[in-house]
């Protein structure tokens, strides 16, 4: 018996746009009744979806025939072989089923006879598909004519007509490999037989991609031998048995955990990887050593000595490993907790999502990824670390190589997805579902139904652009624009009221759309929050991050802090919060029985904490769920490790195009700069700063000082602030008295600029500043 996987019918729901009530449920072989039913689809037939081609299986999906009950079993066509599927419970006539069947290798067939199917008239239409040796056997009723290749070396045959078929209808048969619809010409009745020479089909469309996950399969990786190095170090004072502690080795910052036959001042030992402790290059240790002095106290990603994962830390005044876990203004940080589970579809994975403190020792990321043969480490600590000191350039290039060598194998199966362009959405979602883990791994060949194009990689640029568009569009109603900045999305909290019946699939979607763009070296059309980048690549959220999700509220937590206990009273605050959804407001509660707690100035860390973990992932932690298992269906964690939320941003969305001249024109100069403008020698220096930077440092300094590196459409003469407003790019002169590195208020798009006395400190440390805008967050 196949296996079968039940795929929802799409329903109507507030502010979607047109659906297909009847996508996928057409019967690609014909007959759609009772015993002969609903076909396995196929191309140029109504055959959107998605289907595998080589490899040990092959994928169908296939429409529940008329009058056929739950329960009861009904035959389909397979490729070339018929088989028997029972109808799931809950499965309605005209639904559409996912069936999986072993290949049959006898007769050189197998799954590849379902390479395509077309419809023509007065004689054979067709769609191509793969030929022999891979496709099924021709039909009985097919005869091939002999030395009847024309120029092209395509042969005709002849066909006898089946019977009780009459002039005009369509038939299908199988020839060279390729299932066809034949049409009985209006002169011919059953038993004559008739002449046609089948379509060239497409091979371009099954054929390896070149590059590193083309023919010859994934690129081979040489063998590393494990390169480590010894250290003893001295517990220090005040350290306790199974506490952590923080140390520099060969310049690198790890985390070790004192042995509990262990106490302070005695000795200890232990390995870390070469490539841990070494720098690539001198510009590189630089770096490194002005990322301390740029940020000594800010929270850092360190290697935990036992069992080489990922944990974040931060130091405290006196130099050792901060574990209070309180809610501080100023130094608190939290960082998203994803455990997978397995789901009752092995296709899909289950997940836990939570908000914890960022030192959490729970709250980490592994620092191995197995290859495909489950085995041998594809990815290492060391190769991470090699990776974390590289340009971004570079990160870029060490991780589609990476994603290369996951790729599976041309010759162990790919994928076709075949989509039609009116219902583009509803089919490309329920493609995309129904396949595993491993296939969203594949190579992927798009077409778009009743187009000739072949896809030679512009169809996949196309597709991803126009799914990411519409999926984005505030229309559709699962995101919106966010009140601080029109040109990012965020989650649409009462996203399931617009879509009541699939909107968190469509999130699942989403992710493995954008995963799998990451993974095909394609771009996303939408920026996100950063939050939201933060949320996927595990980086730490801090208080100051509640400002570009909700100023207001943010404004109104600062003010707290500043209040006495009478002051707080006088507030009448509880421990909930009001949410308005389709003009309904709805108190929640942030923490168990809140609406009976009352904040007081000694509760008021842990009010401020439940806020904050509301508005950055609670009001939209299922949608925020399902976002990141689809996005990670494709993507491992460990190899996301080396970026940090900007680096994803661009890598995602790709680098601007930013009209300098447009930019300068409509930039605006306030403090110091306010009388001078344009003509003050430290404005006259960060023009040419800009101008010297590449399309890399420009992006990132839009994302420092506006909060994204996108560019609005019609120019920067309409870039938005926070209260929806225009609000011009503002250079803001200030005392170099003040502070050392340039600062930026993402609300309003200004920069502020201290007054430099030379072109290269300004250069310095713009540079810095910019590349540090993760602030207080690295990678020592």
């Amino acid at each position: 018996m196949p296996i079968f996987s039940k795929k929802k019918r799409e329903g109507s729901g507030g502010g979607r746009k047109k659906r297909d009530t009847s996508g996928g449920s057409r019967n690609s072989l014909g007959n759609s009744g009772r015993g002969g039913g609903g076909g396995a689809q196929a191309k140029n037939t109504g055959g959107a979806g998605a289907h595998s081609v080589g490899g040990n299986t092959a994928v169908f999906r296939v429409t529940v025939p008329d009058n056929v009950t739950p329960g009861e079993e009904f035959q389909v066509y397979a490729g070339n072989r018929i088989v028997k599927v029972r109808c799931p419970p809950n499965t309605r006539p005209g639904q559409s089923l996912q069936i999986t069947v072993p290949v049959d290798n006898s007769n050189g067939g197998g799954a590849g006879g379902l390479n395509g199917s077309g419809s023509g008239g007065g004689g054979a239409g067709g769609g191509g598909g793969g030929g022999p040796p891979y496709g099924p056997p021709d039909s009985p009723n097919v005869t091939r004519i002999p030395n009847s290749e024309g120029p092209d070396g395509r042969a005709a045959y002849m066909v006898a007509i089946p019977p009780r078929v009459r002039g005009g209808q369509q038939f299908p048969v199988t020839i060279a490999g390729q299932q066809l619809m034949v049409t009985c010409p209006t002169n011919a009745r059953a038993g004559m037989s008739v002449r046609i020479v089948p379509p060239a089909p497409p091979r371009s469309l099954d054929r390896p991609p070149e590059g590193p996950m083309g023919q010859g399969g994934r690129p081979k990786r040489p063998a590393r031998p494990p390169d480590t190095q010894m250290f003893e170090v001295v517990v220090p004072r005040g350290v306790r048995p199974g506490q952590p502690f923080a140390l520099l080795a060969g310049g690198v910052r790890v985390l070790v955990t004192c042995p509990t036959n262990a106490s302070e001042g005695q000795k200890i030992r232990f390995n870390l990887p070469m490539a841990l402790t070494r720098k690539k290059t001198e510009e590189a240790s630089k770096l490194a050593k002005v990322k301390l002095s740029y940020d000594k106290d800010g929270w850092t990603r360190t290697i935990r000595v036992s069992d080489m994962k990922f944990q974040w830390i931060r130091m405290d005044d006196g130099g050792n490993v901060d574990t209070n876990k309180r809610f501080d203004a100023k130094n608190a940080a939290y960082v998203r907790k994803l455990e997978f589970v397995e789901g009752h579809d092995p296709r899909m994975r289950t997940g836990i999502l939570s908000l914890v403190t960022a030192n959490d020792p729970d709250a980490v990321v592994d620092s191995r990824i197995k290859g495909p043969d489950g085995r041998s480490d594809l990815v290492s600590y060391a190769d991470i670390a090699d990776a974390q000191v590289m340009s971004f350039e570079d990160k870029t290039d060490w991780f589609q190589r990476k994603c290369a060598e996951l790729c599976v194998e041309w010759n162990e199966g790919h994928m076709r997805m075949n989509v039609r362009r009116e219902f583009l959405l509803s089919d490309s979602m329920e493609a995309v579902m129904s396949l595993s883990r491993k296939d969203l791994r594949k190579v992927w060949r798009f077409e778009f139904i009743g187009e000739a194009g072949i896809d030679a990689g512009g169809l996949a640029r196309e597709w991803f652009q126009l799914v990411t568009e519409e999926i984005f569009d505030p229309d559709m109603g699962l995101w919106k624009s966010c009140a601080t900045n029109q040109m990012l999305m965020e989650i649409n909290p009462a996203s399931e009221f617009c879509c009541p019946e699939d909107h968190l699939i469509y999130f699942r979607f989403l992710g493995r759309v954008m995963g799998k763009a990451l993974f095909d070296r394609q771009l996303v059309a939408g920026h996100m929050i950063p939050t939201l980048y933060k949320h996927m690549c595990g980086w730490p959220c801090q208080f100051a991050d509640l400002e570009q999700v909700d100023e207001e509220v943010y404004e109104n937590l600062k003010k707290l802090l500043e209040m006495n206990p009478e002051e707080m009273e006088y507030c009448c605050l509880d421990f909930t919060v009001t949410e308005e959804v389709m003009d309904v407001k709805q108190e929640i509660e942030l923490v168990p029985g809140g609406k009976d707690m009352d904040v007081t100035c000694d509760n008021l860390p842990e009010y401020m904490e439940a806020t904050l973990q509301y508005k950055m992932m609670g009001r939209v932690k299922p949608q925020l769920n399902e976002l990141l298992l689809g996005f990670f269906d494709v993507i491992p964690e460990p190899i996301l490790t080396i970026f940090d939320f900007q680096e994803l941003e661009l890598l995602m969305c790709g680098l601007p195009e930013i009209d300098l001249d447009d930019w300068r024109d409509n930039t605006e100069y306030a403090g110091e700069f306010d009388r001078v403008g344009s003509n003050h020698d430290t404005v006259l220096w960060f023009w040419e700063v800009v101008e010297e930077f590449d399309h890399e440092m420009r992006a990132r300094l839009l994302q420092f000082v506006t909060g994204t590196s996108g560019v609005p459409a019609r120019g920067f003469a309409v870039l938005q602030g926070n209260d929806g407003n225009v609000r011009k790019f503002t250079v803001h002169g200030v005392d170099a008295g003040e502070f050392v590195y340039p600062r930026a208020h993402t609300c309003f798009n200004r920069i502020d600029l201290p007054l430099y006395r030379t072109k290269a400190d300004l250069k310095q440390k713009l540079e810095l500043a910019v590349t540090m805008v993760a602030t207080g967050f690295d990678i020592e």
